[in-house]
């Protein structure tokens, strides 16, 4: 049999909501079994079943509009399947993976269920069935349900064994990614103790312990106690996650499953048939019986049942071997689980291998001296065992009281060689730590959980904290992003965020972190002016993308050049801005521009169009594909090279006034052109210097500020006629442009025009004409971000001075001297809360792309569904649900919690009615019900419920005739479009 490991884990049990507190549980020796919730039943009214069990805290609480289901389903629901649908969740994320994520994947899904006993209690009254009892009482959609929410098309089963039904659920599991029908599994089962029924059985076949609580092994075993338990693995096979880097808890290196068959009674243990299933799932293994250090038993603490699987691990393991295999149950800490015993077992297996200890076994003080244990070759485990180094071996063992057996055989994970931490480059990495949730107030909740965890983490570097919160908690509406290089920084950034989330009394929840679509990006390439000794260098160190990108272009470079400029560029050899050198200044600021602009490509930031100033407009059209890297490189050089041959005696000056307002002036001076037009009020102008300085004096005469610039050339006027003549004569490739290009020289949205070998020649001589350039790419585009390439701001804050933003948010990756990393994801971080979904792996060095826990999600408790009565010895009268007991301050999910009622519709008697046959259908307060809910995502509702919904409204609004569902569907958008939608129909009959 092949590898399979663990990757994932989530489980509830009695005293043990949660991974971490199962094992603490566990380590600390303690129980989890209590006095019978007066909810359940009344004890004294059924003493044979006596008055104590594992249950449950909180096995009623249900966060239904997180799962998009209404009250009324809920209510109806088994809660077994409640259940689940948390526990799915939480163990995708312990898996490392964002639930959402595996929406439309062939993952697959197998629950083990024991028995229907919900089906039994709500639908044995015919006269009360509904469609929605009928979904939710039947066992069998235990593991569709999940399939269904979390849209997963691979295998989906339930699989009943009485007792072994969970760990059967592990061994189908992984034969079917064995056989690879599905790549990712779940896996696992539940228990709910709903009635005594089950209680009473054990009761009358003298199995039932009187206290309610197991001990296996123990001289004072007495029989069963019932316990509620949930529990559910993420497998996949052990290749596929190593080669992903997931964290491995344990590996399942085999499992075999078996039947009784004909033995001394339909549900009495058979020795042989243990034995045999031991065996087997050794040798599917690979392993002898000598080889495994310790076995996780059955041990319900019966005395039949404890004799008989002693002497059949006795049997197996009793062979000569270096110390006895240990032996030890869970049920002494949980009681029997029944349906989810045996991943009960399982998880408590794989966290002792992963964390190399094995608990103590319940009551094993008392060890019963007729098992003969040690004449066995066995050992109960009275006190924690540390595992030796390299790989230790455990089995797991589940029975089912029908004669199914399981058996499985896990082993340590592998040890996963971790890339060594170059602190050079990479200490203190910054990172994005990110958060999400479905509601505002479950955003709120889950940040003060993260910070909380954060907190009990000895401090350190947060940017593989980070890096695990971009793959786990991301996939739900409201948004979060936070950056931070450690985890000081970050806890104290999350308690702050929860502060500016906290309500005061009576007021409403914010609403501001949820985007309604995707940033529309615009990149806007800086040209010369913005250089400065060590540009980018920051970011150089501390980002491995830009790195690689700024090396591809200085090796493109080093081409034409012949030398590299890599350190003169990161050092101090580029001159302040426009103090000349053209010939390094030039192709420095090209590389950087490329190298920030495919970063943020790379990290999904894709630009909906580009443009370019002067010189940015090289990079610029790299990136729109209309030049590889290799022909800009040899332009640009070119362009530098003539650049160089120039002259002296050009010079350039910016004059806060429009174009009108110089003409005068510069008609005096014809050697005095308008060299860009950045703005309104805002132009430089380009000529010989002297020439300049009258021109200066003029305008200063007029209150007309000026600002002589350090440029030593008279860029984009005649006297770049050498450079223009030099790039005609070049041979130039071009490809149509990939995206929308906004042209700095026609001051438009370049069509159909090539930027060949004459428009970089015009591009040179000619006036920049980024003000018209920028105002084209806003009207047609509508950018939401206008993101600065260039090491510092320069374009943004001329545009932001003209009033040419359209409202567009300004972001900068490398904002000046002082520019990091930080700032890079700080700009990824912002674009995520507006909409973006990064490729968030590019952001990080290889050595912080592992695997760390994080907490897992916190989901409502605000509401409830125990929708019936606890059992009575008497003879029930009215088996119908109870009105769903939902809270009413838990806001509805995706609406605006700040959208008015309005009072179910005021007095508009349509929408009136629609929201009445709404709350009818879904069982909402009618508060709930706003005009803006969607009837899909935010209500839950499936084409049933819309057929219910259909004939309520008909009954409601007689004058609407019959309306079919096609009709209606264009208009069940939300509850005012089909309130609309129907008031059209009742104008349109009544003309």
């Amino acid at each position: 049999m092949g590898d399979i490991a663990v990757v994932g884990i989530d489980c509830a049990f009695p005293g043990a909501a949660g991974v971490q507190a199962y094992w603490d549980l566990l380590m600390g020796g303690r129980s989890g079994i209590g006095r019978v919730p007066g909810q359940r039943w009344e004890a004294r009214d059924f003493p044979a079943a006596g008055d104590s069990g594992g249950f449950l805290d909180d096995a009623d609480v249900f966060d239904s509009d997180f799962f998009s289901i209404t009250p009324r389903e809920a209510a109806a629901m088994d809660p077994h399947q409640r259940l689940l649908l948390p526990c799915a969740w939480r163990a995708l994320e312990d898996a490392g993976r964002a639930p959402g994520d595996l929406a439309g994947s062939g993952t697959g899904v197998f629950v083990g269920v024991m028995g229907g006993e919900w089906g039994r209690l709500t639908m044995s009254d015919l006269g009360r069935v509904t469609p929605l009892l009928g979904s939710g009482s039947s066992a069998g959609m235990a593991a569709n349900r999940i399939s269904y929410h979390f849209d997963l098309t691979g295998p989906s089963l339930a699989v009943d064994t009485a007792c072994s039904s969970s760990l059967v659920a592990v061994h189908l599991a992984a034969n079917a990614l064995l056989a690879g029908e599905c790549d990712t599994a779940l896996a696992g089962g539940v228990n709910v103790v709903l009635s005594p029924s089950l209680g009473l059985v054990y009761g009358q076949l003298g199995l039932a312990a009187a206290d309610g609580r197991c001990k296996p092994f123990s001289a004072e075993a007495d029989g069963i106690g019932r316990s509620d338990g949930v529990g559910l693995v993420v497998l996949r096979r052990l290749a596929d996650a190593v080669a992903d880097g997931d964290r491995v808890y344990a590996v399942l290196r085999g499992s075999a499953v078996n039947q009784d068959g004909r033995s001394n009674g339909m549900i009495a243990p058979n020795r042989w048939s243990q034995e045999r299933v031991l065996n087997a799932a050794y040798r599917r293994a690979g392993v002898g019986p000598a080889e495994v250090a310790f076995v996780e038993a059955h041990g319900t603490g019966t005395v039949l049942g404890d004799a008989i699987e002693c002497a059949a691990l006795g049997s197996v393991h009793g062979v000569p071997r270096e110390a006895p295999c240990a032996i030890g149950s869970v049920k002494g800490n949980l009681g029997h689980t029944e349906g989810a015993a045996g991943i009960a077992g399982f998880i408590k297996t794989a966290l002792a291998l992963h964390h190399r200890i094995v608990p103590a076994s319940l009551f094993a003080e008392h060890e019963n001296s007729r098992l003969r244990l040690g004449e066995r070759g066995l050992r109960l485990l009275k006190s924690p065992v540390r595992l030796p180094r390299g790989e230790t071996l455990a089995g797991v063992s589940s029975f089912g009281m029908g004669g199914t057996n399981a058996h499985a055989v896990l082993a340590t994970a592998p040890r996963a060689p971790r890339a060594a931490r170059t602190r050079s480059h990479h200490a203190g990495a910054a990172g994005v730590f990110t958060v999400s949730a479905d509601t505002p107030e479950a955003l709120r909740r889950n940040l003060a959980a993260q910070a909380d965890a954060l907190a009990a983490l000895p401090k350190g570097g947060a940017a593989a904290l980070c890096r695990s919160s971009n793959r786990v908690k991301t996939g739900l509406p409201h948004r979060f992003a936070l950056t931070a290089r450690d985890t000081g920084e970050l806890v104290a950034g999350l308690r702050r965020a929860v502060e500016l989330r906290t309500p005061a009394p009576g007021e409403p929840h914010p609403v501001g972190d949820r985007p309604w679509g995707r940033p529309v990006v615009a990149f806007l390439f800086t040209g010369q002016g913005s250089e400065y000794p060590a540009m980018t260098a920051g970011l150089y160190r501390e980002s491995p993308a830009y790195r690689s990108h700024f090396d591809a272009a200085d090796a493109a470079l080093a081409t034409r050049l012949g030398h590299s400029l890599r350190e003169a560029v990161l050092g101090d050899a580029v001159p302040p801005e426009g103090a000349g050198a053209p010939e390094l200044v030039q192709p420095a600021l090209f590389a950087v521009g490329y190298a920030l602009a495919r970063t943020l490509t790379d990290l999904g930031v894709v630009p909906a169009a580009v443009l370019g100033h002067s010189l940015g407009e090289y990079a610029a059209a790299v990136t729109a594909g209309v030049l590889t890297l290799d022909e800009a490189a040899g332009l640009v050089v070119r362009r530098a090279r003539l650049t160089a041959a120039l002259p002296s005696g050009g010079g350039m000056t910016a004059v806060a006034a429009g174009a009108e307002v110089l003409a005068p002036a510069l008609a005096a001076e014809p050697d005095v052109v308008v060299a860009a037009v950045n703005g309104p009020a805002d132009t430089v102008l380009s000529g010989p210097l002297d020439a300049l300085a009258r021109v200066g004096e003029e305008l200063a005469g007029l209150g007309i500020r000026t600002r002589a610039l350090t440029s030593p050339y008279a860029f984009h006027s005649a006297r770049m006629a050498p450079v223009a003549a030099g790039l005609r004569a070049a041979a130039v490739h071009t490809a149509p442009a990939a995206l929308p290009v906004a042209s700095t020289r026609y001051g438009r949205m370049l069509r159909d025009e090539p930027m060949d070998a004459g428009y970089w020649a015009g591009q040179t001589e000619e006036p920049v004409l980024f003000d018209a350039a920028l105002g084209a790419l806003v009207r047609d585009i509508a950018p939401t971000h206008l993101i600065e390439i260039g090491p510092r701001p320069q374009l943004t804050r001329i545009a932001a001075r003209a009033g040419s933003l359209g409202g567009a948010e300004l972001l900068h990756p490398a904002p000046g001297p002082e520019g990091t990393g930080q700032d890079l994801a700080e700009t990824v971080a912002a674009l995520y809360r507006c909409g973006l979904d990064p490729v968030w792996e590019e952001l990080y060095a290889p050595e912080h792309r592992v695997h760390e826990p994080l907490a897992p999600y916190v989901f409502s408790s605000a509401q409830r569904y125990w929708d019936r009565s606890p059992a009575s010895a008497e003879p029930s009268t009215e088996r119908r649900p109870q009105t769903p007991a939902v809270s009413r301050e838990t806001p509805m999910r995706e609406v605006s919690r700040e959208t008015p009622n309005e009072e179910a519709g005021g007095d508009d008697p349509v929408l009136v009615a629609v929201v009445e046959a709404v709350t009818e259908v879904g069982g909402y307060p009618t508060e709930r019900v706003v005009r803006e809910a969607r009837f899909h995502e935010d209500l839950g509702f499936d084409s049933v419920m819309i057929m219910q919904l259909k004939n309520r409204v008909e009954a409601r609004l007689p004058r609407v005739g019959e309306v079919s569902v096609q009709q209606m569907l264009p208009a069940l958008r939300s509850v005012g479009s089909l309130a609309a939608f129907l008031d059209g129909v009742i104008m349109a009959r009544s003309a």
